[in-house]
């Protein structure tokens, strides 16, 4: 897939009730699709949002089984990453080999200098183990921001997000609105269990990263990652000194 650049601009918080006829919208897409194959789906909002829909991976289990979807459709589907500048090496490794495979020029997008620059001097190194609020903070600058500049322009917002992943994850729903972006947010794996991502990327032979086999199913920045114990959820090893009901990056707001 050919890599594009361009001049991005940051778009405004935009409320759903303001749009004329978009809750319709999505209800009945939620309705129309409520049965289709990820695949279908994607292929559907591939070809009326040409150009202007993005993939946001996190080269997770789940986000690798849509870049392998994404690969074999020729729609244009932009795909991007965050790089935080605290990922795990198996993450970058996972990049390139990612990009080996399907060939889609993966974006890398960090977080601004200057502003991870204040933070870390004002608030420590490591700021995001002495409050939630600090711990936030840090996801809002390495991770929301340059999120919104990967997104601006776009119309639809591709993500891995299943219900069963975690508690602030139950109630999601296969097209949503997202009020911070402004845009559809397209989640074709939300009915999907564990069982059903791991058993398609083994049928594919899809690459993953090898912390995953290591008791690491959700993988984020490394200081905010461990492995999980036995009988944990799947996110229990995500920012673990935290409420599961605390357990977002500001990325994903509840509903």
């Amino acid at each position: 897939m050919t890599v594009r650049f361009s001049v991005f601009f940051v778009p405004s918080p935009v409320n759903l009730g303001n749009i004329p006829g978009m809750k319709e919208k999505i209800e009945d897409l939620n309705r129309k699709y409520m049965t289709s194959s990820p695949e279908h789906v994607l292929e559907v909002f591939a070809e009326e949002y040409n150009g202007l829909i993005a993939f946001a991976t996190s080269l997770g289990a789940e986000d690798q089984v849509i870049a392998h979807m994404i690969s074999g459709n020729e729609k244009k589907v932009r795909i991007f990453t965050i790089d935080t500048g605290r990922l795990f090496q198996e993450t970058y490794d996972l990049i390139q080999i990612t990009n080996s495979k399907f060939g889609p020029g993966i974006q890398v997008y960090f977080p601004s200098a200057a502003g991870v620059e204040e933070m870390v001097n004002q608030k420590g190194i490591n700021l995001f183990f002495e409050s939630i609020e600090n711990r936030k903070h840090c996801c809002h600058i390495r991770k929301t921001e340059p999120l919104k500049r990967a997104l601006a322009g776009m119309k639809v917002w591709i993500t891995g997000l299943r219900r069963d992943q975690s508690v602030t994850r139950s109630k999601r729903e296969l097209v949503e609105w997202d009020e911070t972006n402004g845009l559809l947010k397209l989640n074709p794996l939300v009915d999907w269990s564990t069982e059903q991502v791991w058993t398609f990327i083994k049928q594919h032979k899809i690459p993953y990263n090898p912390l995953h086999d290591l008791g690491y199913p959700s993988i984020g920045c490394q200081p905010c990652t461990r492995a999980i114990k036995n009988g944990e959820d799947i996110r229990a090893g995500r920012w673990w000194w935290e409420l599961p009901q605390n357990k977002e990056c500001g990325i994903h707001p509840e509903n």
